[in-house]
């Protein structure tokens, strides 16, 4: 699943920016041992990795919260009156220590944790919530922040500052400003407890995925598969010594081949299940309890904040404001999706008992037959287009497209200091060879990396002074097939979607062009953001550009004509089944989060069960996301914003097809795109910089036309 993720602290709103300030001189006397204290020593300041140890983060943490609460109380005590400059403004730059800080440990607690990071980060999490809940609920900062907003209109504000102010002012009432002196305790025992039990439902989904193998010592049980997928499994088995078996698991470029090629059904089956009933098990990594409890304390939380529900409180700030309305895009869809993939399930039934299977289809079978079915169609199958997919030559075609619409180049550094031996880094430049940010990826899966796919900040662009730019440095980290055997790592399409998906968050963080960090690069309403990363996926199979990086990886090939002709005439097929999983989790999310009343009883089985009965969901396909390992939404940033991928594939939808009529790379309309919405960051409303670039506001209709669900 594509996934751009966020660090969720349980505070509600961090005003920390980065400005490339170094940190107080007697912070480096205090810990000279401790390399987040003093300035990097770095190419462009990127965090010195092969220095950082876990013992450093708590005592900078303390350090840096310690500068951070000296900064607002200057602010508070400054005697004159409150202005623009001297609270919004000096709010904004103050946390620099802090945020650097927290660049660093958001990235390194998804990408390689581990037991003694995961025990810090238990530590860290209290620490951070309460830090930014003395923050939002300091009520001599608030007054000072609400008579600056009082006063906006004679203030002369440009629009960006207009926004900043807005943005520091709301979120302080969203985070609890408002707040009774009584009430505002228990908000911030609800803040600590949600942050607590985010990280135990990501550290059991965690452990649960790499706790099961399934372990094939005869050779027969393989029949199906191609080459390089035994391969991988006997590289996998050999990495946990069972040399001479082949080791299965639940990370998708493992699971999912063997879904869509093994022969034998009972295999399928368990692999299937066990990916399915993951932290579902009545041990110690189930989460169904964990989800009830953060169930319910977000409607406390909502219902503290004058909120009917979370849904009401999260969707206030995005482009779909009201659960109402985003339950009217999601239900649009699911009709229009729903009958397809029921024409979809009779097809693969029809294969079946072509074939003599003397049993009706279930979600195990889903991948296997979809994949004959499309090989009888289309005369096209996933092995035939894989070799053609080498992941050096995916990407070096992502950072093509980017060069021919942007003019930007890529080049990779040896010089610069990474996390992970696997990681690789880029330095992307302006056609003119100015510095734009610092680039890591990082491919592959390991036990110490969570599931998934996104893209995070290691620093966001920002220009505090209106002159000197202080350059992104951000990473995409990715979980594709590796590299097996003799072969290298050959991605599949969905592989290939995904590397433009990320780069294209990428792209929005490195084209920002913002003056204010709060409001820079992905710093956009939730369903806004995925609009950057979704269009990318567009280019990534469109001939011209297939013809551009699609190379045999043996003999260097440039794909045919008539295999992209298969490509693009399977375009919409298994679409029904793709958006009617997706969707399914869209609105479970929202049926979660649109309770409106705290339910001590409440049965996370049963909710879930009835969500998906009363839209008719087909038997033979399973939500997305079960609720237990829904990590999105209860480990993650997206609760009541799941819905945002299908917003954003309307918007999408929309914007590619302004390219498909005026030429896939026509540098004027990129440049608009750059211009217009790329570079601005949240800096205006996110429906305001759509029209800017597009002059129309999206329909629905572009989206099912795309998925060939209306003519």
């Amino acid at each position: 699943m594509k996934r751009f993720s966020y660090l969720i602290v349980a505070g509600m709103m961090m005003f920390a920016s980065c400005n490339n300030q170094a940190p107080k001189e007697d912070a480096a006397k205090e810990d000279v041992g401790n390399p987040f204290l003093v300035e990097y020593n770095t190419p462009y300041q990127v965090p010195p990795f092969d220095q950082i140890k876990i013992e450093h983060y708590i005592p900078a943490f303390k350090e840096a919260f310690k500068q951070h609460d000296a900064e607002i109380d200057a602010i508070i005590k400054n005697q004159e009156e409150p202005s623009f400059e001297n609270t919004i403004l000096a709010m904004e730059k103050a946390g620099s220590l802090l945020n650097k800080i927290e660049g660093t440990f958001g990235n390194m607690s998804n990408a390689l944790t581990g037991d003694e990071f995961k025990k810090m980060e238990e530590e860290a999490s209290p620490l951070l919530s309460a830090h930014y809940d003395n923050i939002n609920l300091n009520p001599e900062l608030f007054n000072r922040i609400k008579k600056v907003y009082d006063n906006r209109e004679a203030l002369n504000l440009n629009k960006e500052q207009s926004m900043l102010l807005d943005k520091v002012y709301k979120s302080m009432v969203r985070g609890g400003a408002l707040l009774e002196e009584s009430k505002k305790a228990r908000f911030k025992e609800i803040n600590s407890e949600l942050g607590s039990l985010s990280l135990k439902f990501g550290s059991n989904i965690l452990a649960e995925t790499n706790n099961y193998e399934l372990v094939i010592t005869d050779k027969k049980d393989l029949a199906g598969l191609p080459e390089g997928v035994i391969a991988a499994a006997a590289d996998e088995a050999k990495n946990r010594g069972k040399e001479g078996s082949w080791v299965f698991t639940l990370n998708k470029p493992s699971m999912i081949p063997f879904l869509t090629y093994a022969d034998k059904r009972e295999l399928r089956k368990e692999i299937h299940e066990a990916y399915c009933s993951r932290c579902d098990h009545n041990n110690e990594y189930d989460n169904k309890e964990i989800i009830k409890k953060m169930v319910n304390l977000r409607v406390e939380r909502a219902h503290l904040l004058g909120y009917d529900s979370h849904a009401n409180y999260v969707l206030e700030k995005n482009m779909v404001n009201t659960p109402a309305k985003a339950y009217d895009l999601m239900d649009q869809v699911w009709a229009a999706a729903l009958p397809y993939a029921q024409k979809e399930a009779e097809e693969l039934q029809k294969m079946i008992d072509q074939e003599g299977g003397d049993f009706k289809l279930a979600p195990h079978d889903w991948w296997y037959y979809s994949e004959k079915v499309k090989k009888a169609k289309y005369d096209l199958n996933e092995e035939m287009i894989r070799p053609y997919f080498k992941l050096d030559n995916v990407r070096d075609g992502a950072f093509a497209v980017a060069n021919k619409l942007y003019g930007i180049k890529f080049i990779e550094r040896n010089d610069i200091p990474k996390y992970h031996k696997d990681v690789q880094v880029f330095e992307i430049q302006e056609a003119d060879g100015k510095h734009v940010g610092i680039f890591y990826m990082d491919w592959h899966p390991r036990a110490s990396k969570r599931s998934g796919a996104w893209m995070e900040s290691y620093r966001k662009q920002s220009r505090f002074d209106g002159k000197t730019n202080v350059s992104p440095v951000i990473c995409n980290v990715c979980n594709f097939s590796k590299p097996a055997g003799d072969m290298p790592a050959l991605l599949t399409v969905d592989e290939v979607q995904t590397l433009f998906h990320e780069f294209g968050h990428g792209l929005h963080g490195f084209l920002s062009n913002c003056q204010y960090n709060s409001l820079s690069g992905t710093a956009v309403p939730r369903d806004f953001v995925e609009l950057p990363s979704q269009i990318m996926e567009n280019w990534s199979l469109e001939p011209e550009v297939l013809k551009m990086f699609a190379k045999h990886y043996k003999t260097g090939e440039i794909i045919s004509d008539e295999l992209i002709a298969k490509i693009e005439k399977s375009g919409k097929f298994n679409q029904g089944f793709t958006t009617v999983e997706a969707l399914s989790a869209a609105l479970l999310d929202m049926d979660f989060h649109s309770m409106t009343e705290v339910d001590p009883n409440f049965d996370v089985t049963a909710f879930e069960n009835n969500s998906l009965k009363k839209r008719n969901m087909l038997n033979e396909i399973v939500v997305r996301y079960r609720s237990p390992y829904f990590a999105h939404i209860f480990a993650g940033g997206y609760s009541s914003g799941y819905y945002a991928y299908t917003y954003s594939a309307l918007l999408d939808a929309d914007a590619f097809a302004a390219f498909k009529e005026a030429g896939i790379f026509n540098k004027e309309l990129a440049s608009k795109f750059r211009n217009e919405l790329l570079s601005r960051g949240g800096t205006d409303k996110a429906m305001n910089l759509y029209i800017n670039f597009r002059g129309q506001e999206p329909t629905v209709e572009a989206l099912l036309k795309r998925k060939g669900f209306i003519q």
